[in-house]
């Protein structure tokens, strides 16, 4: 059963950077064709994509984020990460990775962790 959980720090500061890191169990994230995405979901709003890391290593950014955003993987840990530098509180969103067979499709979700950018 493969599994998704993200982990990271609940509250950050505006202007600092965010890391955010999904532990994956069930299946190495080297393994098949899939991508592993991070999705956010701001409160009264639907869900953005943020950006994907491919099987292969490459990595997928939404323009809107790409300046501001990183997604990298240990494969040692079978983890993929987030950065996402000088947040403001409009990054304030449930942050959720994703496996997906496309950076357009997502099968298996994690739980999703709260992030609040506030002072």
């Amino acid at each position: 059963q493969v599994q998704l959980q993200e982990s990271g720090p609940g509250l950050v500061k505006p202007s600092q950077t965010l890391s955010l890191a999904c532990d994956v169990s069930g299946i190495g994230i080297t393994s098949g064709y899939y991508h592993w995405n991070w999705i956010r979901q701001p409160p009264g709003k639907g869900p953005e994509w943020m950006g994907a890391i491919a099987y292969g290593g490459v990595t997928y950014y939404n323009p809107s984020l790409k300046s501001r955003s990183s997604i990298s993987r240990d494969t040692s840990k079978n983890q993929f990460t987030l950065q996402l530098n000088s947040v403001t509180p409009e990054d304030t969103a449930v942050y959720y990775c994703a496996r997906g067979d496309s950076i357009w499709s997502y099968e298996i979700w994690g739980q999703g962790t709260q992030v609040t950018v506030s002072s």
